[in-house]
């Protein structure tokens, strides 16, 4: 160190030739315009973004700031976003992104010979399922990859053939499908369910694809999962949270679970790991993975006890009245043991005398 207290080693540059290195960093900002969007994605989030364009595309995200105010007394919207949609761009451009229809190499091959030796689509397709040789080369190529690059021409008329297949086969009820999310596109689910209701298939719910929600629930409640605005978690008394994990599947509402705390919420969390949301909670049950059935269970059996059972309070009979399936009947079926019955079916209206002619009873 020199006497003026300086470091000798250590230069300010102030040429400004040797600075053109940062014209990296202000043209990596710069764009031409702003417009408004969300991400069509399975979050269900919605939030609004300012996606900054340059040239058409998309350089960087920004979170909206201008959401109104629910009322007062409840926490704002803002900040409403995730790191997820901050870097949904990246996504965009990724060479990773898949553009075009890719179909299992061994199958391609397959395909393209058959329709050398078939003029109409459906007989090529009937010469590969009918051939159990051909058939087995595809089926064990799965998982292991090997997918190519086809043309839209190409897969449109294979999914045309094999449906037109099967329906000829063996009916239209044998074709069962699922349609995307309508939280990641309304069009593309109402038209897959749309096409499967006319052609007479079976439309299964998403989530059986998913496989990541109860079915419990919108049996019960009529709904799937929380049908409440998330602000209002704010203004319950307890939370009891389970099958989410709320700070990565919910991340621009988590902050309102956050802000229930500090209002007085009482938060149970129930999962078999201590998670993000675990955090928060007042007690964390750490529950056996595929314990949580017979837990409900159980939870049920107390709440109907002492609320229905042993006591008929009447705002949990009418709420349940109103709000769940417990007014429908369920038949009781005979034992070998006159004195116990065993739970049957929902009593359908053309069960009863008075109603044996309705349609659709």
């Amino acid at each position: 160190m020199s006497n003026n207290g300086s470091i000798p080693w250590i230069k300010d540059q102030i040429d400004p030739k040797l600075r053109s290195w940062e014209e990296f960093y202000r043209n990596r900002w710069q764009h031409d315009k702003v417009v408004r969007s969300t991400h069509g994605v399975n979050c269900t989030g919605g939030c609004s973004w300012q996606i900054c364009v340059k040239d058409g595309i998309v350089t960087w995200e920004m979170q909206q700031l201008d959401y109104p105010e629910l009322e007062a007394g409840l926490p704002p919207y803002e900040p409403r976003g995730c790191q997820r949609g901050i870097s949904y761009s990246w996504y965009l451009y990724s060479p990773l992104r898949v553009k075009y229809p890719y179909i299992r190499g061994a199958l391609l091959d397959l395909w393209r010979q058959a329709r050398e030796e078939h003029e109409d689509p459906v007989e090529a397709w009937a010469s590969l399922v009918n051939d159990e040789q051909a058939r087995k080369r595809w089926q064990q190529a799965r998982g292991k990859g090997g997918f190519r690059r086809a043309s839209w021409d190409m897969v449109l008329e294979i999914m045309a053939a094999s449906n037109i297949h099967t329906i000829k086969t063996y009916g239209p009820d044998r074709i069962a499908g699922f349609s995307p999310i309508p939280a990641m596109s309304m069009i593309s689910y109402a038209a897959g369910a749309r096409m499967l209701q006319l052609m007479g298939g079976v439309s299964l719910s998403f989530y059986d694809w998913y496989c990541d929600l109860p079915c419990a629930s919108p049996e019960t409640w009529g709904e799937q999962t929380d049908v409440q605005e998330s602000a209002d978690w704010y203004n319950a008394k307890m939370l009891a949270v389970m099958g989410s994990n709320l700070n990565m599947t919910r991340t621009p509402d988590c902050h309102f679970a956050a802000e229930a705390r500090h209002n007085g919420t009482k938060m149970w969390v129930f999962a078999p790991d201590f998670n993000q949301v675990a955090k928060y909670a007042d007690e964390w049950v750490s529950l056996n993975a595929g314990q949580d059935g017979a837990w409900w269970m159980a939870v049920n059996h107390v709440i109907l006890k002492e609320f229905h059972h042993e006591r008929k309070v009447p705002y949990f009979i009418e709420y349940v009245k109103k709000y769940t399936d417990a007014p429908l009947l369920v038949e009781l079926m005979s034992t070998d043991d006159s004195n116990l019955y065993r739970p049957g079916q929902l009593l359908r209206a053309n069960r009863l005398a008075t109603y044996k002619d309705i349609e659709n009873g």
